[in-house]
């Protein structure tokens, strides 16, 4: 198999001390919770985790494939997706329909409130904010209109300050 592409590459880069400490506090978090719900965070599942949180930006399933597989030999695409829904389902990471990408959800999500994902078209930057007025919002829509969303995420697109 060839090597993940050197954009794929700029996509994982060296974590300075303290991303690095933020990663391993969310692994934590992630640890955490899975045994609170009774689950596991299988060494594939924390690995994917894992290059989420490093990730510059959002990434595919099959580029995290790439990333992830030993040299010479890539993971399974049906197991990166399977380790994803694990994932999103537990509330640690999210799929962004408008990207066909996935990123790893802050720790302050914990999947009960709604969050907004401000996804910049310049940098790809996405920025997770939750908002409980998001999550009002959301209930009177479920009151009025009898309807019940299963994905409580609201995608932004835009430009951020920096860009």
């Amino acid at each position: 198999m060839t090597q993940p592409s050197s954009d794929l590459q700029t996509a994982i880069h060296p974590q300075p001390v303290s991303k690095s400490a933020t990663v391993a506090k969310s692994l934590a978090y992630a640890e955490s919770l899975c045994r609170t719900n009774g689950v596991r965070l299988t060494p594939i599942r924390r690995r994917v985790l894992e290059a989420l949180h490093k990730a510059k930006r959002p990434l595919g399933a099959y580029d995290l494939a790439d990333v992830l597989s030993p040299q010479g030999r890539r993971m399974a695409p049906i197991t990166v997706y399977r380790a994803l829904d694990f994932l999103i389902e537990q509330g640690l990471a999210h799929r962004l329909s408008s990207l066909n990408a996935y990123t790893a959800s802050s720790q302050a999500s914990d999947g009960h409130g709604s969050s907004a994902l401000l996804i910049c078209e310049g940098c790809g930057d996405v920025r997770e904010v939750i908002l409980p007025e998001l999550s009002d919002a959301l209930s009177s829509l479920h009151k009025t209109h009898a309807f019940s969303p299963h994905a409580k995420v609201l995608e932004l697109t835009g430009r951020c300050i920096h860009c």
